[in-house]
């Protein structure tokens, strides 16, 4: 089978922040994946790893004490040197689309969720009317599976799913061929996060082979469930890149990190990883995961590159060794 396109393509993605007294914290380091079209890749880690700052840097919403290195390319465009101009009248929305952590808070309370919806629907098509624009916000309303007789309510008088709903709607208008959501899921019980990601998931497929999603999470049970492909982040790096099916299943992740974190989930042998993780504005030389893991030893020292695959000196057997050990 023909491997497909990538829609985005990062290559050596770094972000730093200049923090006073001339210190500079590395949220992210030397990030380097692909996201292809009709498919879902999950960044996974733990909270504070980078994810949220990663896709921050691609849509061109850093503070000003931020900088950045590398590329990342939206087809043709860079998204890194592409001015604000640019990144606002042609990227957020069109190109790239965004389900935001916290939607409650993205979504204005003085407004309803119509009136949302027709002003982004104006804005980011060509369709012009009252009765086009109306119809317009209610068919992405329904995309999403937000309840049309709830399209003029108040973000406050939602239930946390449908301000997830709607932020989604609001994501999906513009048909951009990348979706970013950042934890899409926070908050919201199971049955509500199988159905937000089953959403995405059908926002991808129904595009065929011209859109992606990047969904950005430490929830591995909503990852599993839509993802593709996996990447691992781990203290502002990726340190492994994988098939999903044999990320989950067999023969299972192969940095120590990314099999420590299924090893600590309620359903598997609920093993928790000791220590905690390395302060970004502190990481060592080396390998940042070596004082939690249990496979380390002086080679460790050297900073492990993402060779392949994976980013460490002793990773776990990959699934043709496996097999050629069976």
């Amino acid at each position: 089978m023909t491997e497909r396109a990538p829609v985005l393509s990062v290559r050596g993605l770094s972000v730093r922040f200049l923090m006073p007294g001339g210190r500079r914290v590395a949220a992210v380091t030397d990030a380097h994946f692909e996201v292809r079209a009709g498919e879902c890749l999950a960044l996974i880690g733990e909270s504070g790893c980078g994810k949220s700052v990663l896709a921050s840097a691609l849509l061109g919403l850093l503070p000003g004490n931020a900088q950045t290195a590398g590329s990342a390319l939206l087809g043709d465009l860079d998204l890194l040197t592409a001015d604000e101009r640019t990144l606002a009248r042609t990227v957020r929305g069109r190109l790239a689309g965004l389900v935001p952590q916290s939607p409650a808070a993205h979504l204005t309370p003085v407004r309803t969720i119509r009136s949302q919806l027709q002003e982004t629907v104006a804005a980011l098509t060509p369709t012009r009317g009252r009765a086009a624009l109306r119809s317009a916000a209610e068919a992405a309303a329904e995309r999403a599976a937000f309840p049309v007789d709830h399209l003029d309510r108040h973000p406050h008088e939602l239930s946390g799913g449908l301000a997830q709903r709607a932020a989604t709607a609001l994501a999906l208008v513009g048909d951009a061929p990348l979706l970013l959501a950042d934890e899409p899921t926070t908050g919201l019980d199971r049955d509500l996060v199988d159905r937000t990601v089953d959403e995405l998931r059908r926002h991808v497929d129904a595009g065929g082979e011209g859109r992606a999603l990047l969904m950005i999470t430490h929830d591995l049970a909503a990852a599993e469930r839509i993802a593709d492909r996996v990447a691992v982040m781990y203290a502002g790096r990726i340190v492994e890149l994988a098939d999903a099916a044999a990320f989950f299943g067999t023969p299972g992740p192969r940095h120590p990190y990314s099999r420590g974190l299924l090893q600590a989930l309620p359903d598997r042998a609920f093993t928790p990883i000791p220590g905690l993780p390395p302060e970004l504005g502190a990481l060592p030389d080396g390998c940042a995961f070596a004082p939690r893991c249990d496979r380390a030893n002086d080679a460790c020292a050297v900073l492990p590159p993402l060779s392949g695959t994976v980013a460490c000196h002793h990773p776990h057997a990959a699934l043709t060794e496996a097999a050629d050990r069976a």
